[in-house]
């Protein structure tokens, strides 16, 4: 079994994340158990959303302690989380950053940071980041089919066909800058 652990803000689309990530596995026939945790529920407050997937079903419902991958979407959270807890050897840690920001990351780990929330503005004209991380997250891991990705998307956005061509190109455009920095 393998798990994600995604770090952002309440309103940034971890959640949402999450889930199109664990639909685009479903499309793999890959198991897939995701779920957010926050603590008080308000907009911009510091909060985590996790995936499991594996071959077997996901039974295991407690939160990840040590992640084979996180997404880091708002790294103004390296000043106030510990992101990189846990973290194997070999783990994927793909990083949304920005201007002013410098992340440590450790050694062990591959480490794929992007201006994801720039390229969001550019291809979708909203600062939402998600889709490009995904697209990062797919290239990074090797773990998951850019088409199967896709997929999850057009699902996840078929009611919104103004922004589905533009999150189609922002998961590829993520995908094609995710490889390791």
């Amino acid at each position: 079994m393998k798990e994600l652990k995604i770090f952002a803000r309440a309103g940034q689309g971890a959640i949402t994340t999450a889930a199109i990530l664990g639909e685009a596995f479903f499309h793999q026939k890959i198991y897939a158990y995701a779920f957010p945790n926050f603590g008080a529920a308000r907009m911009g407050a510091p909060m985590n959303a996790f995936l499991r997937y594996d071959n077997n079903p996901v039974r295991l419902r407690s939160q990840i302690y040590n992640p084979d991958s996180i997404i880091v979407v708002d790294p103004t959270l390296f000043k106030s989380q510990n992101c990189f807890a846990g973290m194997k050897d070999g783990s994927v840690a793909i990083i949304a950053i920005r201007e002013g920001i410098k992340v440590e990351a450790p050694k062990n780990i591959k480490v794929v940071s992007l201006p994801a929330e720039q390229i969001a503005m550019e291809i979708i004209g909203r600062p939402f980041s998600n889709t490009v991380l995904m697209g990062a997250f797919c290239k990074a891991t090797g773990d998951l089919k850019l088409e199967s990705l896709i997929e999850a998307v057009k699902i996840q956005f078929a009611d919104k066909p103004e922004v589905l061509d533009k999150n189609i190109q922002a998961v590829k455009k993520g995908f094609e800058l995710g490889a390791a920095s």
